[in-house]
């Protein structure tokens, strides 16, 4: 059955592709694409798509469909894929995300204890200052920030405390098994948290 989509190289596209793959920091795939397209190429070795899947340790349907892709997109599409369709902005600017920390860092309002996620989302659509918010994005922009109260955890990450590397040195009381060495005591280095 012949091939319905069939790649067919230009020399500079052939040229761009050898020079993709003797590149040194490359990802994997895209190398992984370029020798598919060389091996596929109709002016070049023309190999099938079972010797390429076997090759190249792929699906056959692998193939195929970077055959399509190849044919219907063209070459920069089938190496780097689709551009990304939603690009999302920053939701909160610099100057937002100072404001969030400094209500975050005051005090909470009557009859709450601590600043909750959502709380603190109210609250900044409530003072304007930002139209809408989610609690989500509050808490990334939160955990980015070291905050210290003394409070809650909220976008915190409190380490717990080093024991202290100090040594001192104890004898312990036990005796030595040896019947010979009987009535001498071992000395150690013991830390801290061993010492009463």
């Amino acid at each position: 059955m012949p091939k319905r989509y069939v790649v067919r190289l230009t020399d500079a596209e052939r040229e761009m592709l050898n020079d993709l793959i003797k590149q040194r920091r490359v990802a994997a795939q895209k190398v992984l694409r370029a020798h598919v397209l060389l091996k596929a190429d109709a002016d070049g070795p023309h190999w099938t798509d079972v010797e390429i899947a076997n090759a190249f340790d792929c699906r056959t349907q692998t193939i195929e469909n970077m055959r399509e892709r190849f044919v219907t997109e063209g070459c920069e599409t089938t190496l780097h894929g689709k551009p990304k369709r939603r690009v999302r902005g920053k939701v909160l600017d610099g100057m937002q995300a100072a404001k969030m920390i400094a209500l975050r860092l005051g005090p909470p309002p009557p009859g709450f204890a601590n600043w909750t996620l959502r709380l603190l989302a109210a609250q900044a659509v409530a003072l304007e200052i930002v139209e809408s918010v989610s609690h989500e994005t509050l808490r990334g922009t939160l955990k980015k920030t070291i905050l210290r109260t003394g409070r809650s955890s909220i976008g915190s990450f409190r380490r717990p405390p080093m024991p202290s590397s100090r040594r001192v040195w104890r004898k312990c009381s036990r005796s030595m098994p040896n019947p010979t060495m009987r009535g001498i005591r071992c000395s150690a280095w013991m830390s801290n948290r061993y010492s009463s």
